[in-house]
């Protein structure tokens, strides 16, 4: 365990006031064993210069080598780290920090931290152990304890040892105890803030909390008065008499401290009260033994299978009466229907079949409305209007006035003897010729 001079230099400024913050420096190629007390700081500096050792120089001799490396750590046989202890690397080019407050639980078993090394430039990677003794801290036994929101701060910046060491220095003018220990720092981000945005440079906030061994000074205990409070209440600064000798370097937000009295924490033991949702005391849990009989599950399974199908085998069957054996038929339906409703019907079917037949083949027969007529004069059949092989798709819509052979062209007699032409086209009135205008524009 090294500590860093920044602490001896604070320690002796401050005078009779003990500041304790380890900070640990690994150079050794094997595992580390050091020896952090519980309920105060612990800091560790992964140094990435120390680290590059372990890889290839780059080919070219001389160059500087700046390769980008990552860390991972985990408590060995598991994929995390213990919950009191933190782990921070801002970018691959700078030093990864594990930091954290060693629990009283965790006092006398050895923390065995896996630490890997990735080169990001060759994919090499090192690994070593950091073996962690956690001593007891009886001997700082601090009940007073204040937690203190940095808003101007990232918390890799606070753990520098000589940041620290003015925020420390900072507290004890304010406080004036006797002994004076960090805690636990944690950053804002683990508390559920947000990020900040890249703009102003903004930080993320660090909470720091700090132990002394003598009552709050009235500084800090001017927080919890009605004013303060109902400032904060409406998101406004609270008015600190001492505000002034943070604010040089540290920009506190006021609203957020937290004060604890350990001394007036009274352990309220309660009676556990057996309920239906507690089990009775029953010592530890014993198995089943061998001997029990086995079952037999067969009948079981077929009776879930059968009665299921047999259910749905009487459904089918009756759904099966109703739409098969109940059907009137078609000559009930024949008989209950009109004769001129079942006419229209038919041809209104014979009809659809044969413009769908139509549709189909284009070289059929014609339909039974272009078949030849009689010549209404002469008596003699008259060809349909086209042939079988006409074309139809290039008929026009509206036909010109030529000689066909069911038309009939008769002489018209005009201004000065001249004669006109007009054409009379053959009409049918239920099958009977109509010739009346014939006969008379022959009469003229």
């Amino acid at each position: 365990m090294q500590t860093l001079p920044g602490m001896n230099l604070i320690a002796g400024r401050c005078g009779p006031i003990l500041l304790t913050v380890f900070t640990i420096l690994s150079k050794a190629h094997g595992d580390r064993n050091i020896y952090p007390s519980s309920g105060v700081l612990f800091v560790h500096v992964l140094e990435r210069e120390y680290y590059k050792g372990e890889f290839p120089p780059y080919p070219k001799p001389g160059e500087l080598s700046n390769d980008p490396i990552t860390f991972n750590t985990n408590l060995m046989g598991y994929p995390d780290r213990p919950g009191w202890l933190r782990y921070i690397q801002r970018t691959p080019f700078s030093d990864g920090v594990l930091y954290g407050s060693p629990t009283f639980e965790s006092v006398g078993k050895p923390t065995i931290i896996e630490i890997t090394a990735y080169n990001r430039r060759t994919f090499e990677t090192a690994r070593h152990n950091l073996v962690i003794n956690i001593m007891s801290g009886e001997d700082f036994p601090l009940p007073y304890q204040a937690e203190f929101f940095i808003k101007n701060m990232n918390v890799e910046e606070i753990l520098a040892s000589e940041i620290l060491g003015d925020f420390l220095g900072a507290v004890k003018n304010v406080w004036q105890p006797d002994r004076l220990n960090a805690i636990n720092i944690t950053s804002a981000l683990d508390r559920g803030g947000r990020v900040p945005l890249p703009i102003n440079d903004m930080k993320e906030g660090v909470y720091v909390m700090v132990g002394a061994d003598v009552p709050f000074s009235s500084c800090l205990r001017e927080v919890e008065n009605p004013q303060n409070q109902l400032r904060c209440s409406q998101e406004m600064e609270p008015a600190i008499s001492c505000d002034k000798k943070f604010r040089a370097q540290f920009h506190i937000d006021w609203c957020k401290i937290s004060l604890v009295d350990k001394t007036k924490q009274v352990l309220i033991t309660q009676e556990l009260m057996r309920g239906e949702g507690i089990l009775p005391d029953a010592g530890e849990y014993k198995p089943p033994s061998e001997t029990l009989k086995t079952r037999d599950y067969y009948i079981d399974f077929l009776i879930t299978l059968a009665v299921p199908s047999a259910v749905a085998l009487v459904l089918f069957a009756i759904l099966a009466y109703i739409m098969c054996c109940r059907r009137e038929g078609m000559e009930k339906r024949n008989m209950q229907t009109p004769d001129i409703q079942l006419v229209h019907h038919s041809a209104i079917q014979k009809s659809t079949k044969e413009l769908r037949d139509m549709s189909k083949n284009r070289e059929i027969a014609w339909p039974l409305s272009t078949l030849p007529v009689f010549h209404p004069v002469t008596g003699e059949m008259v060809p349909p209007l086209h042939t079988d092989t006409y074309d139809n798709t290039n008929m026009p819509l509206m036909q010109t006035q030529q000689t066909l052979p069911h038309q009939t062209q008769i002489p018209q007699q005009q201004n000065a003897g001249e004669f006109r032409m007009t054409t009379f086209q053959r009409f049918e009135v239920n099958g009977i010729p109509e010739e009346r205008k014939l006969t008379e524009a022959m009469n003229l």
